[in-house]
């Protein structure tokens, strides 16, 4: 017991030192069971989710470590309704306009564009959507880093996610990288409505983001930076973008 308060106070004192996001309350809890550490509890966005994991790890001393953390859901919506709003948004992505798009109900597989006959077809993937108590995980496959990448911060995109389980396969094979995410950050800044990518200058050294430029409104500096934490395998963010009117 000791050793995990020692290890949560640790965490959110560097959380609170490092970190311009704010929790507003949020209880987290770490426990040890099994020999594996697993850290729960609500948080108001994706940042500090993976903020808090991140620390959890460096603090943790190489232990197991199990993310039960979830996002708030604000207002909460039921899975249905949040599988429907996802599949949706892929289906309108034109960087899927090649995939089998499917999801999974009550254990049943739904077909929402193709065939699975055609997933393995020169150019094309396959991504299924499921979610369970606001949690949606994404399986397939994908022909690219970008494509998996961009799929995550899709999922995180739409009101009423938790969390994202991300286990789409890449076919082929391909290597990762800090050139990688940076092309990855680089389509789902120019995906995402909500900023103006073009005047966002981005900066990848051992997978560690930076944002540069200038925008309009510090909503838009904001949602940048949250897309920078949609990715996934990631070391952190830096959000030097400047807000002039």
């Amino acid at each position: 017991m000791q050793h995990t308060e020692a290890i949560l106070r640790q965490v959110m004192a560097a959380f609170e030192r490092e970190s311009h996001l704010k929790l507003h309350n949020s209880p987290i809890h770490i426990r040890l069971e099994s020999g594996a550490l697993t850290v729960a509890g609500k948080v108001p966005d994706v940042a500090s989710k993976k903020r808090l994991i991140q620390l959890t790890r460096a603090y943790s001393a190489g232990e197991p470590l199990i993310d039960q953390l979830r996002v708030s859901a604000e207002p909460p919506i039921g899975d249905g309704e949040l599988r429907t709003r996802i599949c949706e948004r892929i289906l309108q992505t034109i960087e899927y306009r090649n995939c089998v798009i499917c999801m999974r109900v009550k254990g049943q597989l739904e077909m929402l564009r193709g065939t699975m006959d055609q997933a393995g077809e020169e150019g094309s993937g396959v991504v299924e959507v499921t979610v369970e108590d606001g949690v949606v995980t994404l399986t397939g496959q994908v022909i690219s880093l970008s494509h998996r990448r961009l799929a995550s911060a899709i999922a995180w995109w739409v009101g009423g996610c938790q969390d994202v389980v991300n286990l789409l396969e890449l076919v082929p094979a391909e290597a990762d990288g800090d050139e990688e995410i940076c092309e990855a950050l680089t389509l789902v800044l120019e995906t995402d409505p909500r900023v103006h990518a073009g005047q966002i200058t981005i900066n990848v050294e051992d997978k560690r983001i930076t944002l540069a430029g200038c925008v309009a409104t510090e909503a838009e500096r904001r949602q940048a930076e949250m897309d920078a934490w949609c990715l996934d395998t990631i070391s952190g963010v830096v959000n030097r973008i400047e807000v002039r009117a």
